[in-house]
């Protein structure tokens, strides 16, 4: 195997349609990982050589090539084989990404809804007494990207206002604490969940 071709694209979830945006970071960022996003990101055309080109002009150029070549290649293994079916006869890597982009993005009212029912699932959260608080912590955290990921603000602080009204009677210590030592408008996530993970410990090995 050429030890210069990118080959964790196949550990990446396909892409079935769903969750194109979720989709779409991991993918940039796998792409950025193996020095390929930008064949992708801009439409730069590969030029034919001159007469007499010089080895660093053919380096150049075959390199560019590659690139590209190796963007599409990553394209085209990560999507379903529905998906694979509407875009395996576009020639431009870059149209490529523009079809699937304009495709499942959705136009700004679909994801003002998507966001809408995302914040209704963050809304609806409550945490349950058998969950542990960085598990909690976790998945508001994660339905709050979803909505940033989406174009909207979502600010650290009503997450951690969320926890603070929805955790169980066993956490009243420790907030009560938070309440006497800290500024709760100012506090951040990562205190408030340390916090709550040090009585949650010393509870547990009681």
């Amino acid at each position: 195997m050429d030890s210069e071709t990118p080959n964790t694209a196949l550990a990446l979830p396909v892409f079935d349609g769903d969750n194109y945006h979720i989709w779409a970071v991991r993918m940039e960022a796998h792409l950025k990982a193996n020095d390929i996003w930008e064949a992708i990101e801009e439409d730069y055309e590969v030029l034919p050589l001159p007469a007499n080109p010089t080895m660093a002009q053919i380096k150049n150029q075959k390199e560019r090539k590659a690139r590209k070549s190796k963007a599409k290649a990553n394209l085209f293994v990560v999507v379903s084989q529905d998906i694979f079916t509407k875009i395996m006869t576009i020639k431009s890597v870059f149209e490529v990404k523009n079809f699937l982009k304009d495709e499942y993005e959705g136009d700004e009212k679909i994801k003002g809804m998507q966001a809408m029912n995302l914040i209704r699932e963050f809304e609806m959260q409550k945490m349950k007494e058998s969950e542990i608080i960085k598990e909690y912590a976790n998945k508001l955290l994660s339905i709050a990207n979803k909505v940033r990921l989406l174009g909207f603000e979502f600010s650290d602080s009503r997450i951690v206002q969320k926890i603070l009204v929805t955790t169980p009677k066993n956490f009243e210590a420790s907030i009560a604490s938070l309440e006497n030592t800290k500024d709760l408008p100012k506090i951040t996530l990562a205190e408030l969940v340390s916090t709550m993970q040090s009585q949650e410990q010393r509870r547990l090995m009681k």
